[in-house]
């Protein structure tokens, strides 16, 4: 072998480890763009949602939230005719709008407004939450809506509670959704707080039905508050989600772009005034 074979194929093989190093740190900078992290992940669905006129759930619920019905969903728990995930924040005040109901598939807040919680979990903010029969405490967690019934308070919906110890109870509970007149604006400044229900996540009367109609038949609820026992330990909140990895691998595919709010947005958003 000559001298300029020797050198042309150190050069070649050089040229081919370079080019390879490359390649390598290319791919490894374009996994953080293609593949991000959960949390960054979950921002960029949050981001998308368009919450109109109505107040922003917070952002740290969400995540609970939408993971808890990832994994709802995985484990087929859920129906596949909605993409619906309703979310009561319990830490915040009675008085104020604090229940969502949000399309996923069109990343848009289809109700905002009242919910109350149980007359043993507190006055105007929550504190004390139970699986306990005759506690009149509302009940942590992941549910999953059922069929209707017509009850004492009208159209009302069955709850399977999902978190063993914290709501599995609730079906047996009567813990439902139903609409409740000390559910209103004006039950507030009578009383200078929301009524409160027997633990159920009641809602205002002039919104039940149609909420109770749209939410029915294997949706997810999740009733969230800063317990940091529960946090820890529920299974839907703590298990390793695949279907977050599938969303995750989607990411580089455009999410639905928000949705304009049009004439009758108002109506749905707001709670009995």
């Amino acid at each position: 072998m000559n001298i300029f074979s020797f050198i042309s194929k150190r050069f070649c093989s050089t040229f081919l480890v370079l080019q390879f190093m490359a390649v390598s740190v290319w791919a490894d900078n374009n996994n953080g763009l293609t593949n991000p992290s959960s949390s960054e992940h979950i921002s960029s669905v949050y981001e998308k949602i368009n919450f109109c006129r109505s107040g922003k759930l917070n952002p740290i619920v969400f995540e609970y939230a939408y993971k808890g019905y990832l994994n709802l969903k995985a484990a087929g728990k859920l129906t596949n005719d909605k993409d619906l995930l309703s979310v009561c924040d319990y830490s915040l005040s009675a008085n104020v709008y604090r229940f969502w109901i949000i399309d996923l598939s069109k990343n848009k807040v289809l109700f905002n407004t009242y919910v109350a919680h149980g007359q043993g979990t507190g006055e105007e903010f929550a504190r004390s939450f139970s699986n306990i029969q005759d506690s009149h405490q509302s009940s942590l967690g992941f549910y999953v809506t059922s069929s209707t019934y017509i009850g004492d308070h009208g159209l009302s919906l069955y709850l399977h509670g999902m978190d063993q110890q914290y709501n599995s109870a609730a079906y047996e509970r009567d813990i439902v959704v139903h609409g409740a007149d000390y559910v209103s604006h004006q039950f507030i400044q009578e009383n200078q707080r929301l009524g409160r229900s027997w633990g159920c996540p009641a809602v205002p009367d002039s919104l039940a039905s149609e909420i109770i109609q749209m939410i029915k038949d294997g949706t997810c609820l999740f009733i969230y508050y800063p317990h940091k026992k529960y946090l820890a330990s529920s299974y839907w909140l703590n298990k390793k989600s695949n279907k977050l990895k599938e969303k995750m691998q989607q990411q580089r595919f455009e999410l639905a772009p928000p949705q304009q709010p049009d004439g009758d947005e108002t109506k749905q958003l707001v709670g009995n005034n």
